[in-house]
């Protein structure tokens, strides 16, 4: 395949031993491409950075270990932009560390649209992955193309709800483009790759590090128009998306839900913040303006007739056996029985510890 020539250079520059984003983005502002860095004299890198990083670049382009990411694209579907490319999303540019280049699988098309970036706890509740799926569907089918992290939990429900609508999804990994994690999210992995895409700083071959995920969550964040928190603990990472996303200058949205779930005490320290409480994605659009809900794209519908008895027993939060026997006065066998249908029915969901908690 026809490469850019000056594609070469900016992959030995990303690949360069020692040398971060702070320090590439210093070298290009000094001299103007990456091209004009290596055929710099030691003495004027010297002035610009580290004496080791001057040893790695006067390697050369040639030794940089560029081979495998030429390799990689000779795959249509596979794509490399790089700071001065015209598809380099225009968000990232206003971030104060945006990528050098960013490995990209799939449509490169969605880099540049409107985005919005939808995210949560891995150990999310039924009922969270259900609000992230339905929500993602809804801000899709209106236009926006959600990005998350490919992460279990929330991230998944929100990629998996999103390829459902126009808009689509962009996941936003912390491993190289060659590697899936978690394995477990293969198959998904597939699908954005095919009508969505997948997104990496990190060259190929990067393994799962967890010092990667809190940096890629400042591009989940600076991607998009604003943040959505379905579900989160106090010591959840999407936190840290949140924050970098006020500090980005985005807005940051959450779903209010039980004052006793763990999972929504990260959403109510957020909406405490100043977080704008959401409970329907149209909140959302008309908080962005100019985007509205297709006709045909109803929102999800959260509310019942007629419901049985004894979801009104069980209420919104997980509730024990001992509870709803208690409150309902049906016997154990009783209640079992109406547990086991409303379950199959996906009205309700088991949770550890003998709970129950209804489903909208």
């Amino acid at each position: 395949m026809l490469l850019d020539p000056s594609l070469r250079a900016w992959l030995a520059l990303s690949l360069t031993k020692g040398l971060g984003g702070e320090g590439a983005r210093n070298l290009l502002k000094a001299l103007g491409s990456p091209e004009a860095v290596f055929a710099a004299s030691a003495s004027t890198l010297k002035s610009i950075v580290k004496t080791q990083v001057v040893a790695e670049i006067g390697k050369g382009i040639a030794d940089a270990g560029i081979a495998p990411a030429l390799a990689w694209l000779e795959d249509g579907n596979n794509h490399i932009v790089t700071l001065a490319d015209s598809d380099y999303p225009q968000a990232l540019l206003n971030i104060p560390d945006p990528p050098l280049l960013l490995y990209v699988k799939g449509r490169l098309d969605l880099l540049n649209r409107p985005t919005l970036a939808v995210v949560g706890s891995r150990n999310a509740t039924p009922q969270g992955l259900n609000n992230a799926e339905a929500f993602s569907r809804t801000l899709s089918e209106a236009g926006l193309c959600v990005v998350s992290g490919l992460a279990h939990g929330v991230d998944a429900a929100a990629h998996r709800g999103a390829l459902q609508g126009a808009g689509s999804s962009i996941a936003i990994v912390g491993t190289g483009l060659d590697r899936i994690y978690p394995a477990a999210n293969r198959d998904l992995a597939h699908a954005l790759a095919t009508d969505g895409a997948i997104v990496s700083e990190f060259p190929l071959g990067t393994p799962p590090l967890a010092a990667n995920f809190p940096r890629r969550n400042r591009i989940i964040s600076g991607l998009s128009v604003g943040t959505l928190v379905v579900e989160a603990s106090l010591q959840s990472g999407s936190l840290i998306t949140a924050r970098l996303a006020l500090e980005q200058g985005r807005d940051v949205f959450a779903i209010p839900g039980s004052i006793h779930a763990p999972q929504s005490k990260g959403c109510h320290q957020l909406i405490k913040q100043g977080a704008k409480l959401v409970e329907r994605a149209q909140d959302i659009l008309e908080e962005l303006g100019g985007l509205t809900i297709p006709a045909t794209a109803a929102e999800p519908d959260t509310t019942t007739d007629a419901e049985p008895s004894l979801l009104v027993h069980l209420g919104f939060d997980p509730v024990a056996l001992d509870t709803l026997i208690a409150r309902s006065g049906l016997t154990m066998a009783e209640l079992s029985a109406m547990l086991l249908t409303l379950e199959l029915d996906g009205r309700i969901c088991a949770l550890p510890g003998g709970q129950y908690q209804r489903i909208n």
